[in-house]
């Protein structure tokens, strides 16, 4: 094989790495990262969800479930598509991090990294929504000399209770938030999809 060649086939196969393929994969990750029992969540995906952060220079960086990710790569905003068969919505993105200040003593978490409601799935894939996000985007900031956290982004079909609910709005504070009882309390359900990455202190 020339190596032309060579290199165009390992991008090919990075470009393979660089998303979720495979629902039982992701349920994997999530089991073996002790994401539902940390979450209180049941988590029995039926569709792909793939987080897009953008890049000053570069493509973007796509998600796979447990991708350790620096943190200068993740001032986003991210964006969101999903490949299943879900319907057109409206859904429900959320994004949490359950290890803040630190894994081991997680005394704030969840953190709410984000929270937006009234995504719809145009033919491509994309989820895009026209309304303003409850909670815009937060950068994960893990403290230094922390272990790297967990950034875990969850996707609910959407309620006719989550349009209506006052329990988070753009001034709640975004700390000791908890994923699992908002959920039950505005009837989400269970996530239909997701995913997470790794992120540790800048350098």
């Amino acid at each position: 094989m020339h190596l032309s060649s060579a290199i165009v086939s390992l991008a090919f196969a990075f470009l393979a790495l660089g998303q979720d393929v495979s629902i039982a994969a992701v349920k994997k990750a999530f089991t073996n990262a002790n994401i539902p029992t940390d979450l209180d969540i049941v988590f029995e995906p039926t569709a792909l969800l793939e987080v897009s952060l953008p890049q000053t220079a570069g493509p973007p960086i796509t998600l796979h479930a447990g991708i350790h990710v620096p943190r200068n790569d993740t001032a986003g905003p991210p964006t969101f598509h999903v490949a299943g068969n879900v319907g057109k919505g409206p859904f429900v993105v959320a994004t949490v991090d359950p290890d803040a200040p630190t894994p081991q003593a997680p005394t704030s978490a969840q953190i709410r990294h984000f929270l937006g409601g009234n995504f719809v799935l145009n033919n491509g894939g994309l989820l895009v929504n026209s309304t303003p996000a409850i909670s815009e985007f937060r950068q994960p900031t893990p403290p230094a000399g922390s272990d790297a956290h967990r950034y875990i982004f969850l996707l609910f079909k959407q309620s006719p209770a989550f349009a209506t609910q006052t329990l988070v709005n753009s001034s709640t504070p975004v700390q000791l938030f908890n994923i699992s009882q908002f959920a039950s309390a505005v009837d989400l359900g269970n996530p239909i999809a997701g995913t997470f990455m790794l992120v540790a202190p800048a350098a």
